[in-house]
């Protein structure tokens, strides 16, 4: 689906929070592409003698797609988007040809391979009238405008997708109801934050990335930042993200917060490029979750905000947990393909926690294991850890990969560490997570070195 030159009328905002707690509540978003609908688009593709037809549904920020017939699309942008404009007109969209409509002038996108001269689209309704997604079917050729049947056909196409998104939806509320006690039901709804809260959060610019430096042991130089997201909520102050993480998971709103957080991670790096006494931005590292990192348009979605902040693709690293990697290997190795491709760094996360660490790093192309804190934090008294963390960096120097320790917070653990030949590390010895403000006054030091923690222990920044 092509990304078009057109902003859409804004919407209420009850109406849209309206609107997404229909689309949660079909459970859609958290499903495979649908075998079910299948049929439809292949019966639109026939009737309309179409290139392509795809079924999409819009959440916050993506239009993910459950069925497509000709060209394979897995999910898109929501911005300037075919489903924006069924949005916004509350109805259907027929444009005969985007190179003489005035919404396409001077943006032309294209679908991966195929050219899109025309298309049309309805919208696909909840039960009470909510549109949830569209159906769109698109042409590589201009066409004529669609006649009234035809329109009423597209229309009655599309609401066979929401008759069989209804029976989907009973469907998972009886096998729900069966397997959550209703005393669960209650204790769930008292909880907080509520989707609801992420929502107003992200819509009000409430989430902050802090950053914290990783440096190279040997100079104490700072080669790279992890960004890390909070939450400055206007009544609760600062909310650690252990706190509303869990809800954003299971929710499925991980994937517009951490949407955000990787574009404001690339922005935060095109200011840094910026800096007057030059030296460019160190390696941001971003942390994807196991949703993100499913997700096979997501090599994609980097590529465009690489494209549209000038950053090099060496400024931006990708942070994995192996549990991210466990369900679905084919996944992973296809996704982590497409971004080692683009050059952006990736590493493994809390490594060494999970029990086939190993079989991983023979199967994918991590650039960097990062050692668990767990493991730097009981190094200095027992044997047994600190046997942990040499095997680990003597692995990684036998295969050619960086290491960096985390949770540094002695002078005794960077000691061990730098005699074991651990190139870099972070934590709290040098520097606790950072606003950006306080982080380019670090970059700003002679050389970008932080002083000398055995000199030093109790460092104010």
């Amino acid at each position: 689906m092509a990304q078009l030159d057109f902003v859409p009328k804004k919407n209420d905002r009850q109406q849209e929070a309206a609107r997404l707690a229909a689309l949660t509540a079909t459970g859609i978003l958290d499903s495979e592409p649908e075998a079910s609908f299948d049929a439809i688009t292949r019966l639109s593709a026939e009737y309309f003698r179409a290139d392509t037809v795809l079924i999409g549904f819009g959440d916050e920020s993506r239009v993910w797609i459950k069925s497509s017939w000709g060209e394979q699309v897995r999910e898109l942008p929501r911005q300037n988007s075919v489903f924006e404009m069924v949005l916004a007109e509350d109805g259907p969209v027929v444009v005969a040809d985007v190179s003489i409509d005035p919404r396409f002038s001077g943006h032309r996108r294209h679908l991966r391979r195929l050219e899109v001269r025309s298309f049309a689209s309805a919208p696909i309704r909840s039960s009470d009238g909510q549109i949830l997604g569209a159906l769109t079917v698109f042409s590589c050729q201009p066409r004529r405008q669609m006649a009234l049947d035809e329109r009423r056909m597209l229309e009655s196409l599309a609401e066979m997708v929401a008759s069989q998104l209804e029976l989907r939806k009973l469907r998972r509320n009886i096998s729900t109801n069966r397997l959550r006690p209703t005393a669960n039901l209650k204790a769930l709804s008292k909880t907080w934050p509520r989707p609801c809260d992420l929502r107003h959060a992200l819509e009000r610019h409430e989430f902050v990335l802090y950053y914290q430096p990783e440096i190279e042991l040997a100079t104490r130089k700072i080669i790279g930042v992890e960004a890390l997201i909070r939450w400055a909520h206007p009544e609760r102050g600062m909310v650690s993200p252990m706190d509303f993480i869990p809800m954003a998971e299971e929710s499925g709103l991980i994937l517009p917060i951490g949407d955000w957080g990787l574009s404001e991670a690339c922005a935060q790096i095109q200011t840094w490029n910026l800096l007057e006494h030059g030296g460019g931005s160190p390696r941001v590292c971003v942390n994807l979750s196991a949703r993100q990192f499913s997700r096979e348009g997501l090599a994609d979605h980097v590529e465009a905000l690489l494209h549209q902040t000038g950053i090099s693709s060496r400024q931006l690293g990708l942070e994995m947990t192996e549990s991210s990697l466990i369900s679905d290997t084919s996944t992973a190795l296809e996704v982590l393909g497409s971004l080692r491709r683009l050059g952006v760094s990736l590493l493994m996360d809390d490594f060494g926690t999970g029990y086939s660490s190993l079989n991983y790093l023979h199967s994918f192309p991590f650039d960097v294991l990062k050692i668990d804190r767990s493991f730097v934090g009981r190094m200095a008294g027992g044997d047994q850890a600190f046997q942990i963390v040499r095997t680990i960096v003597e692995l990684a120097r036998v295969l050619g990969m960086d290491v960096v320790a985390e949770g540094i917070e002695t002078v005794q653990q960077y000691r061990l560490l730098r005699d074991l030949g651990c190139r870099y590390g972070q934590g709290f010895l040098f520097a606790r997570p950072l606003p950006a403000e306080a982080v380019t006054h670090l970059l700003r030091l002679p050389g970008r070195l932080l002083p000398d923690p055995e000199l030093s222990v109790s460092v104010e920044y």
